[in-house]
């Protein structure tokens, strides 16, 4: 019999979930976003909220519904070494080659460098990186402990610390929203819905969502009802906090470009409004913010990739995978933040869509009977517009042409997929395909026992 859970047991794992999802760039996109968008901010945050936190809550949910054991097992539905291949970028992705490294070299850049002159960056750098990691890698050696110092320390101290900004710029505000650039000028909402993708909450939630169910189990909840119904409860906990913080930032961004300037990255925006409102107070405050929200990431990601990929190889064992993600995560931190954002956007438009599709079919598979031909079809249809966007972004992040081939493809997929100049050229088809495979799986499955019946 299940453990009945207290709602302080709610809100405990759930203050978790917000905080391993809530690093440096959830407060840097958002600011931006909320400059660019400015009259349109609300549209805009809608559009972000969808990604930013929608998909998030549905990708932690889509691990517990599908009753997978974990998303190898997931994506093992369209196939075994697809399951393989596509878990492990993932983790990689969200982990030591990208998203990991950022952690530090996102709160060094924000909340460190503007305390130290020009000439020192690197050496700070290389210094304050390796504090960083070093931390994270001796909190990561007791992962049994993350409840307690994530849950009931770190993700308070985040909150108590930015909400005292926020909330002082929602009663005086810098100023008033101006005109949305031309990127929101047009269709705010989907314009936030794609910068949702720069969290990358969603792709993280499906490594996440395992950590959630092991801990409501560790609680007393067994059964697969409970857990979903507890995993549901937690991680509406965490969502509502994402998306309170996420719409304060937008709002602190739009009532700042009339003080501040348009500025090139949501960093400067929070730097300059801590400046404004509490001078050089302000300034260390959002240094301890963005350190908390920073090492509270790396945390989760550490150990998630190290439990995956010992899993995978269990001659290696769990610590010695800390070891090498922190150690290779201080390197590339030290390439710096501007080389990790260039590669590691092509990446993202080559998973997202991928990730979504996932969700979407975890979500629909009771309906066509979890056919595999439904899970092929979606993703591989999926695959050929995606893989396309990334190498597409990847030309444009180099400031390289396209080759002739590439760009004859990105032509046809422009004039022929709907919402492709939104970056959601795949929803469509994606959609289209699950529903006719479904019905086809489902008309099979029927005939199937017809048969069977006839012949008995």
């Amino acid at each position: 019999m299940d453990t009945k859970l207290s709602f302080s047991a709610y809100a405990v794992v759930g203050m978790m979930l917000f905080a391993l999802f809530f690093g440096a760039g959830n407060l840097i996109f958002p600011a931006q976003l909320g400059q660019y968008a400015g009259s349109e901010v609300w549209i805009a945050v809608a559009g972000f909220l969808t990604t930013g936190v929608g998909l998030p809550l549905l990708g932690i949910l889509a691990i517990g519904y599908s009753k997978s054991s974990d998303l190898q097992d997931l994506s093992s539905r369209v196939h075994p070494i697809f399951g393989l291949i596509f878990t492990s970028l993932l983790y990689l992705t969200i982990g030591p080659f990208f998203a990991l490294p950022r952690t530090g070299a996102v709160s060094y850049e924000v909340g460190i460098a503007p305390f130290i002159g020009q000439e020192y960056m690197t050496i700070g750098l290389l210094i304050f990186s390796a504090v960083f990691f070093g931390l994270s890698l001796w909190l990561s050696l007791n992962p049994s402990k993350m409840v307690d110092s994530i849950g009931k320390f770190l993700s308070p101290a985040i909150l108590v610390t930015l909400g005292a900004l926020l909330i002082v710029a929602i009663f005086n505000p810098m100023g008033s929203p101006e005109a949305p650039q031309e990127a929101y000028a047009g269709n705010a909402f989907l314009k936030g819905f794609t910068e949702g993708y720069n969290t990358m909450d969603a792709l993280a939630s499906l490594v996440f969502g395992i950590i959630v169910i092991a801990t409501v189990r560790k609680l007393g909840v067994t059964s697969s009802k409970g857990i979903l119904a507890a995993t549901l409860k937690s991680g509406i906990v965490a969502a509502a906090l994402l998306a309170v913080v996420y719409t304060g930032i937008a709002y602190l961004g739009a009532t700042s470009t009339s003080t501040l300037g348009l500025l090139d990255t949501g960093g400067p925006v929070l730097s300059g409004a801590s400046s404004h409102y509490f001078g050089t107070f302000g300034t260390l405050l959002l240094a301890v913010i963005i350190t908390l929200a920073c090492l509270t990431t790396a945390i989760g990601l550490i150990v998630a990739n190290a439990e995956f990929f010992h899993k995978l190889t269990p001659k290696i064992s769990y610590k010695t995978y800390v070891v090498i993600f922190s150690v290779f995560s201080f390197v590339v931190a030290n390439a710096g933040l501007a080389n990790i954002i260039t590669y590691s956007i092509p990446v993202l438009m080559f998973l997202y869509p991928l990730a979504i599709v996932l969700i979407i079919l975890a979500f629909t598979s009771p309906l066509f009977k979890h056919d595999r031909l439904v899970y092929v079809s979606a993703i591989t249809v999926t695959f050929f517009i995606a893989v396309i966007d990334g190498l597409k972004t990847l030309t444009g992040s180099l400031g390289v042409a396209n080759p002739s081939w590439l760009q004859a493809i990105v032509d046809f997929y422009a004039a022929s997929l709907p919402l492709y100049a939104d970056g959601l050229g795949w929803l469509l088809p994606a959609v289209i395909v699950i529903a006719v495979t479904g019905l086809i799986a489902r008309n099979r499955k029927g005939v199937n026992v017809q048969a069977a019946q006839n012949e008995g």
